[in-house]
Formats: structure tokens, C-alpha cells, sequence
């Protein structure tokens, strides 16, 4: 194949685009339900993956962890086998674009769908002194993010759908006044592992900014943490291992223990037939354990090459610039901005 076909194969795949904040430790939930089904997409398609940095500022953060987490971010999507050839990598404050179209778009966005926002209820009440207006609108920095790069796809979770929605919504809304100016994007979202719950309390999703250390189960923990957290889940009454209604811990575990091994919830059901939770719970902890310690190694070793990771920066950043810059560029002429040529 020469380089025209390798262009035209290129440009005919769909462009998915995806990002994780870097804020708080991220976890075994962000790893199944996202980061690993992104390295199972970057054959297929244009993926563009972004470490979100500007969405992490809604709620106050210490400037020098946030800086760590962000190199640590980018070297957690390299570890899990994001190619970087493969893949536009970069930081989402690199490219002022994602600020510029977020407030473009925020003039398309109706104050009572912001308000409407679960996610906005939510960190209201967690954060209620400091309810400030990027908390409010960052729905649409997402939808921004997305429309940017003409996003056919986005890999969401439960909790997110919601926001696409409303990207969705705002790209029509714009189209139908201006005609076609934006892919209006579709989700993406994996049939197992689309929601991991918290080890404490399972009726409560894994979060990396839950106070408990022990409700959830960083990919950076070590060996021996992982195995311990896994033994202390918390579980039910019953003895036997099952996936049904009214078990939450034991279907949240054989979830986890699924998607680290590829088994189904009968197969499992039957590995652990005569056995207690106790045999369980080390068997799910050994498993993630070992399947995390090779990414956990690469990740170190990433982490001691800060030069390496900020080409990578970069790269992505001047990438994703060449893309948005086009988006912008249409936007702002459909809106009657005078452009210099």
C-alpha cells in the first residue's frame, strides 16, 4: 500500500476521541471501562485520547500534584499499550482551542439543560463551597472536546452518557442553524465493564476520589495492596458464588474477575462451585495483581523519562492543533467572525 492509500484507509476510519482527568489516583474502573478498551480501538480507528487537565480544575487542586498526575496520566495511556504512532496523545490545555470552541458552544447551550445535569447535582453537594461556574458549564467543554475533532464515536460510561447526549444535542442545534458544521457523535460503550463499583460499598461506583482507600483499587497500588483490598470487599450473607439480584459485592467481584479474564459469569460460577468468598475474593485480587504489574512496571520506567513523555506532549499537542484549528476556523466563520488570512 503507498502512501495515498495509507492516506484515503485513513481518512475513510471513523475518529474516536476519549479523555480521563488527571485528578486523584486512577483506578481499576478507568482502566476496564476505559484506558484498556482504547488500546482494543487504535487499529480500526483515529483515536485522539486526551489527559483533560482543564476539566480537573472545577474542584481545587493542588498545582504541583496536578502537574505529577498529568505527566502520570499520559505514562498510564502509553503502559497500557497506547501506541503514541498509533494515536494522538496529548494534553487538553495544550491546545487553546478546547477554550475557545467551549465558549462557543456555551452561547448554543441552554441554561436549563446545564441545570439538569446529574453530574452537576452531585459534585454540587460534594463541593458546596465551591459551587463555581466551570463546574456548571463544564458539560460543555466536554461536548467542545468532542466536537472539535468531528468525533464519529465516544467511549462512555453510564454516568456520561448524559453528557454526550448533550453534545449531541448542541451539534444539531448549531447544524440546523448554520447547516453541517459537526459530526454529531455517537457513543461507544463496552458490554462488560461499563461500571465498576466501589470494594466499600457496592451500590456506589469505584471512584478515585472516594476518602475510603479501601473502596477502591488504583493501577498504581502495589501487589500486596491489591490482594488486601480485594480480601476486605465487602460481600453478602451468602456463601456461594453466583451472579444474581441482591448480591452486589459478588457481582461487582466477578465483573472484575471477568473482564481481567475473559471467563463468563457461568464459567466462573463453575471454577468456584464447593468454594467460599474467601477463595474467591484472593482469586480476584491475585488476578488483577498480575495482570497490572506489567503496565505498573512500564509506568515506572515511562516515569523516569520526563523528556520522553513531554516529545510525546508535543507531538499530540501540535496534531491535535492541525485538527481543531480547521474546526474552529469553520465555526467562527459560520458565526461572522472576521478571520485574518
Amino acid at each position: 500500500m503507498d502512501s495515498v492509500e495509507k492516506k484515503e484507509s485513513a481518512e475513510r476510519k471513523k475518529t474516536i476521541f476519549s479523555g480521563v482527568q488527571p485528578s486523584g489516583n486512577l483506578t481499576i474502573g478507568n482502566y476496564i471501562g476505559a484506558i484498556r478498551n482504547w488500546t482494543l480501538l487504535q487499529n480500526e480507528y483515529n483515536c485522539i485520547y486526551c489527559v483533560v487537565d482543564m476539566h480537573a480544575i472545577t474542584v481545587r487542586q493542588i498545582p504541583a500534584e496536578l502537574r505529577r498526575r498529568t505527566y502520570e496520566t499520559l505514562a498510564i495511556y502509553i503502559a497500557a499499550g497506547l501506541d503514541p504512532e498509533k494515536n494522538i496523545l496529548f494534553v487538553q490545555s495544550h491546545v487553546p482551542a478546547h477554550a475557545v470552541l467551549s465558549w462557543d458552544l456555551g452561547c448554543f447551550t441552554m441554561f436549563g439543560e446545564l441545570s439538569r445535569m446529574t453530574q452537576f447535582k452531585d459534585k454540587s453537594q460534594k463541593n458546596a463551597d465551591n459551587i463555581n461556574a466551570g463546574l456548571f458549564t463544564y458539560p460543555v467543554l466536554m461536548a467542545a472536546d468532542i466536537l472539535l475533532y468531528q468525533a464519529d464515536l465516544v467511549p462512555v460510561g453510564l454516568d456520561q452518557k448524559q453528557h454526550l447526549e448533550l453534545a449531541r444535542d448542541i451539534a444539531v442545534r448549531f447544524n440546523n442553524t448554520f447547516g453541517d458544521t459537526f459530526t454529531v457523535p455517537d457513543g461507544y460503550i463496552p458490554k462488560t465493564g461499563m461500571k465498576i463499583m466501589s470494594l466499600a460499598d457496592p451500590s456506589k461506583k469505584m471512584s478515585k476520589s472516594d476518602s475510603n482507600p479501601n473502596a477502591s483499587v488504583g493501577i498504581l497500588d502495589g501487589y500486596d495492596d491489591i490482594i488486601r483490598k480485594f480480601r476486605r470487599a465487602v460481600t453478602d450473607s451468602d456463601t456461594v458464588v453466583r451472579y444474581a439480584d441482591g448480591k452486589d459485592g459478588i457481582n461487582n467481584l466477578m465483573t472484575i474477575y471477568s473482564c481481567f479474564t475473559g471467563k463468563s459469569f457461568e464459567e466462573i460460577e463453575k471454577e468456584f462451585d464447593g468454594k467460599g468468598y474467601g477463595d474467591f475474593k484472593s482469586a480476584v485480587g491475585e488476578t488483577v495483581a498480575d495482570s497490572l504489574k506489567p503496565l505498573r512496571e512500564k509506568f515506572t520506567a515511562l516515569m523516569k523519562d520526563k523528556a520522553y513523555l513531554e516529545d510525546i506532549m508535543r507531538m499530540g499537542a501540535e496534531n491535535a492543533s492541525r485538527i481543531a484549528a480547521r474546526t474552529v476556523s469553520k465555526v467562527h466563520r459560520k458565526l461572522g467572525f472576521a478571520q485574518l488570512k
